[in-house]
C-alpha cells in the first residue's frame, strides 16, 4: 500500500520544463486528481500535499532540495509521519527507458540517478518502489548532464505527457496494494492488436460472383409462348 508519493526534480522556473522534472510533472498530475494543493513545507524542505482517499492518508511531495539532496526532503516527512521505505513511491526519470515508456520497480540500485543514491543513504535502503518515466538517452555518457536539464523536443514531450497520464491511472491500485495490477497499467504503452473478425457460417448459399448451374437462374432460356399467345390484340 503506498501512502507517500514522492516526485523528484530541481526547483525553480528555469527547470520546470526539463527532462529531470517528469517526477513533479506526474505528482502535480495527481494533486490536480486529487485536488490538492502542494503546498512549501519547510520543515519536510519541500512542497507537500495530504488528501483522504477512502478513509486513508495519501502524501504527496516534491523536494524542494534541489536533486542531489532529495533523501533530506523523503527522509524528513516519512520518518515524522512513520510511513515506513516500502509504502513510499518515487517517480523518477529514467535515462535507459525511451520516451513514452514507464517501468514500476521495487528495490534494486540507484543506476547513477544522484536523486536516487542520497534517498537509499536518508532512508538506509534501497527497499523503496520507483516509476520510472523515460526520457531516452543522448548516446554518450558525457552528454548525459546537459541532456537531463534540458527541454525535450515537442515530438517527446508529447510521448512523456501521454506517459504521464497512462500511469497516472495506476494510483487507485498502488494506493490499494495491488501492484500486479499497477504494473499492467503502467507498462502498457501500446494499445492491444485488434482481434481478427469471426467467420460466419454462410451455409451452401453460392456467392452472388459464383455462375449458376447452366439452366438455372437468369441465364435460363425463355420458354417461347405458343402461337397467337402473348401478342397484343
Amino acid at each position: 500500500m503506498i501512502q507517500l508519493f514522492v516526485g523528484l526534480g530541481n526547483p525553480g522556473n528555469e527547470y520546470e520544463a526539463t527532462r529531470h522534472n517528469v517526477g513533479f510533472w506526474w505528482v502535480d498530475a495527481l494533486a490536480r486528481e486529487l485536488k490538492v494543493n502542494l503546498i512549501d513545507e519547510r520543515s519536510y524542505f519541500g512542497k507537500v500535499a495530504r488528501a483522504q482517499v477512502k478513509g486513508q492518508t495519501v502524501w504527496l511531495l516534491q523536494p524542494q532540495t534541489f536533486m542531489n539532496l532529495s533523501g533530506k526532503s523523503v527522509g524528513a516527512l516519512a520518518k515524522f509521519f512513520k510511513i515506513p521505505p516500502a509504502n513510499t513511491l518515487v517517480i523518477h526519470d529514467e535515462l535507459d527507458l525511451p520516451p513514452g515508456e514507464a517501468k514500476l520497480k521495487f528495490g534494486g540500485g540507484h543506476a547513477g540517478h544522484n536523486g536516487l543514491r542520497d534517498i537509499h543513504a536518508q532512508l538506509g535502503t534501497p527497499d523503496y518502489w520507483r516509476l520510472r518515466l523515460g526520457i531516452g538517452h543522448p548516446g554518450d555518457k558525457s552528454e548525459v548532464a546537459g541532456w537531463v536539464l534540458r527541454k525535450p523536443p515537442a515530438d517527446q514531450r508529447d510521448l512523456i505527457e501521454a506517459c504521464v497520464t497512462r500511469t497516472l491511472t495506476a494510483w487507485p491500485d498502488l494506493l490499494d496494494g495491488d501492484t500486479t495490477r499497477a504494473t499492467q497499467k503502467i507498462h502498457t504503452s501500446k494499445p492491444p492488436r485488434p482481434k481478427p473478425p469471426r467467420k460466419t457460417d454462410q451455409g451452401n448459399a453460392p456467392s452472388p460472383l459464383t455462375p449458376l448451374p447452366r439452366g438455372e437462374g437468369s441465364s435460363r432460356a425463355p420458354t417461347p409462348l405458343p402461337p397467337g399467345e402473348g401478342k397484343e390484340v
